[in-house]
């Protein structure tokens, strides 16, 4: 569909996802917050932010994370990286710079708007333009997320299929809709993604996309 504006005289009812109490989900995050922080960074109106980040319109915390930790990377780290004339890609030491993979365990249910099939896209008057439309398309789909929140209010958050990791799916959780003590520390430990260990890990995670990371550069005394 083409980037249209959200349906004046919408009628719908949007799809409804219940995650399940003790779901696992995983997260890339900055080393300076906890796996259960939320961010508060709102999105400028025109450049940079994610797909779905809250706007001045509406200002709220919020949450992407995935189901597992492949989707989550995937989602942060392969956004516009280009395959080389070898069909592989390298990933720069910049882009795991202070960020770290947390996972985080669902303490309660939570119903979230779902993005995940062509009916699902249709409820919404969307398709699938909405979920794998470009990064310069991202203050129409951020406008979008805004009128969901308005139309969904029991909404906790959205799902959608994962644009850098076919088949698999994304979400964002929106801090406003959730209680503290929604999120606890997940199971697995977290990985800091820009120290030796780190880099041997990602290594092997992102060796079936043909993603190789820079190692970190050698310090001499």
């Amino acid at each position: 569909m083409p980037c249209i504006p959200p349906a004046s005289n919408y009628d719908g009812m949007p799809s409804r996802c219940v995650l399940p109490a003790g779901t696992e989900l995983y997260r890339v995050h900055r080393q300076n917050r906890t796996g259960v922080e939320f961010s508060p960074v709102v999105a400028r109106m025109l450049y940079g932010g994610g797909r779905f980040d809250p706007v001045s319109e509406d200002k709220y915390p919020y949450l992407y994370a995935a189901f597992s930790a492949r989707t989550a990377l995937a989602e942060v780290l392969l956004r516009s990286l280009p395959f080389n004339d070898r069909g592989t890609r390298l990933l720069p030491r910049a882009a795991v710079k202070e960020r770290r993979l947390s996972s985080v365990t669902l303490t309660t249910e939570m119903t979230l708007l779902a993005l995940t099939t062509s009916t699902e896209l249709a409820a919404i008057g969307q398709d699938e333009w909405l979920v794998q439309a470009d990064p310069s398309a991202y203050p129409q789909t951020r406008d979008w997320a805004r009128w969901l929140r308005h139309q969904a209010p029991w909404a906790q958050g959205l799902v959608w299929l994962s644009k850098r990791d076919v088949g698999e799916k994304a979400v964002i959780l929106f801090g406003d809709r959730c209680q503290p003590g929604d999120l606890r520390p997940g199971d697995q430990p977290p990985v800091d993604l820009d120290d030796d260990l780190g880099h041997k890990w990602l290594n092997e995670i992102l060796a079936g996309y043909r993603v190789t990371l820079r190692p970190p550069v050698s310090r001499t005394n």
